[in-house]
C-alpha cells in the first residue's frame, strides 16, 4: 500500500478525539468520587469496567475487521463513546456510572484495532514513523483530557461531561478523508497479501515468532502495570502527599501525559531507523531509575521524574505494536487489537488491585510498590534480532 500522510494524520486525529475522550473518565474521577460519595475501591471497580470493555473485546473486533473490513466501523466506535459520555454525566451511583464508562471503553475497543490496522495499511512501508504520527494523537488527546477535565469539570461538575458528547458528535465529520480512502484500499490490501507468503515477509520460524512475542507481552505487562499507577492514582497521590488542589494535580497529570505523546512521536521513526529491539531495552529498561526514584521525591522532582518516566517509557509502544505487526503481518487488526486490549486490560486489573491497596495501605503505598514494576524490562535483552539484508529490523 502507498504512504498516505493525509490518511494517517486523519486516523491521527481520529485517536486524538477518541482518546481525549478515553481520559477524560479516569481525570473526572475526583469529581465522581467527592459528588457520589465513592470509595478508592469502587473508583477501581469504575476503571476496572471501563478497562475490560476496552481491552477484552479489541481482538475480537480486531479479528472481525480483519475479515470482514467496512468503512463504518470507525464512525460506530465513536457513536459508542458518544452515548456513554452522554450517560456519564447524568449518572447518579456507581452502576450507572459503571455503564456509562463501559460504552465508552467498547468505543476505544472499537476504534483502536481498526485506525491501527489503516495506518500500517496507509504506512508505505513506514510503519514506525505511520504508527508514531498515529499514537501521538492518542497521547496528545489523552494529555488534554485531565486539562479538559480540570476547565470544565472539577469547576461546574459531573453533569458537564455532555458537553463532550456533542464534540464526539462533530468528530464523526473528521472521518470523511478515511472512509473514502477505505473504499478501495481493503480489497487491494487482500490481493497483495495474496501475494506475498507470511514466512517470507517475516524471515522467521513460528517457534521464534511466539518466543518474540511472549517477550512483547511480558514488556506491555510491566508498562502498564505502573502506567496504571499514574493514570489513574496520580492525581489523588499529589492531592494527599503534598495537599495540592484537584485543579492543580491535573495540570501535573497533563505535563506526565504531554511527555508521553513526545516520546511517543520519536519512538517510532527511531525504530525505523536504529531497529525495533534496541528501541524497547532503551525505553524501558531506561525508565527504571526515574521510577525508583520518584515515590523519594518532593513535589518539584516527583513532576520532572514523572514527565521523564512518561518521556522515556512512552517510546517502547510504537516499537513494540510495529514489531509483533510484523511478526504476523496476515493479522494487523488481531495483533493491533490484542496489544491494544491487552494494554488496556492490565491498566485495568491493576487500577482495581491498585485501588484496594491505596484504601488499605494509603495511596503513597502504591507508588513504593509500583517503583519495581519496570524491572521487568529487563526481558527487552532477550529479544531476538532478525535482518533483512544488511538492516536490522527488530
Amino acid at each position: 500500500m502507498g504512504y498516505s500522510i493525509a490518511v494517517l494524520l486523519s486516523l491521527s486525529l481520529t485517536h486524538f478525539f477518541n482518546d481525549s475522550f478515553q481520559s477524560l473518565v479516569s481525570a473526572s474521577y475526583p469529581v465522581i468520587k467527592e459528588g457520589l460519595s465513592l470509595s478508592f475501591g469502587q473508583i477501581g471497580l469504575v476503571a476496572l469496567t471501563y478497562q475490560v470493555c476496552a481491552s477484552v473485546f479489541q481482538p475480537v473486533f480486531g479479528l472481525l475487521f480483519d475479515r470482514y473490513p467496512a468503512s463504518w466501523y470507525l464512525l460506530a466506535g465513536t457513536a459508542s463513546t458518544t452515548i456513554g459520555l452522554l450517560s456519564l454525566s447524568l449518572a447518579g451511583s456507581l452502576y450507572p456510572v459503571m455503564i456509562a464508562v463501559a460504552f465508552i471503553g467498547l468505543g476505544s475497543s472499537i476504534i483502536h484495532p481498526e485506525a491501527s490496522r489503516l495506518t500500517h495499511l496507509a504506512s508505505g512501508g513506514r510503519h514506525g514513523l505511520a504508527q508514531s504520527i498515529f499514537q501521538v494523537g492518542g497521547n496528545l488527546g489523552g494529555s488534554i483530557g485531565p486539562l479538559l477535565a480540570a476547565a470544565v469539570i472539577a469547576t461546574r461538575g459531573q453533569r458537564y461531561i455532555a458537553i463532550f458528547a456533542g464534540i464526539a458528535v462533530i468528530a464523526m465529520l473528521t472521518k470523511g478523508k478515511i472512509i473514502k480512502w477505505q473504499r478501495g484500499m481493503d480489497q487491494r490490501a487482500r490481493r497483495e497479501k495474496k501475494k506475498i507468503p507470511v514466512a517470507r515477509q517475516t524471515g522467521m520460524t513460528k517457534k521464534k515468532i511466539y518466543f518474540t512475542l511472549a517477550l512483547l507481552l511480558v514488556l506491555i505487562f510491566s508498562k502498564y502495570v505502573y502506567t496504571a499507577s499514574l493514570v489513574n492514582f496520580y492525581t489523588f497521590y499529589l492531592i494527599e502527599k503534598f495537599d495540592v488542589s484537584t485543579r492543580q494535580s491535573q495540570v501535573f497529570l497533563f505535563a506526565y501525559l504531554f511527555a508521553t505523546a513526545l516520546g511517543t512521536l520519536l519512538g517510532g521513526p527511531v525504530g525505523d531507523r536504529v531497529g525495533r529491539a534496541r528501541v524497547i531495552q532503551a525505553s524501558i529498561i531506561g525508565a527504571v531509575p526515574f521510577a525508583l526514584l520518584m515515590p523519594h521525591a518532593g513535589l518539584a522532582g516527583t513532576c520532572v521524574l514523572s514527565i521523564l518516566v512518561g518521556l522515556v517509557l512512552s517510546s517502547a509502544f510504537p516499537a513494540i505494536l510495529v514489531h509483533a505487526q510484523e511478526l504476523l503481518p496476515d493479522k494487523l487488526g488481531l495483533i493491533s487489537g490484542l496489544f491494544f486490549g491487552l494494554a488496556f486490560g492490565i491498566a485495568g486489573i491493576a487500577a482495581a488491585v491498585l485501588g484496594n491497596v491505596a484504601d488499605a495501605w494509603g495511596i503513597e503505598r502504591v507508588y513504593e510498590l509500583c517503583a519495581y514494576m519496570p524491572l521487568l524490562g529487563l526481558a527487552a535483552l532477550f529479544l531476538p534480532g532478525r535482518r533483512q539484508g544488511k538492516r536490522d529490523l527488530t
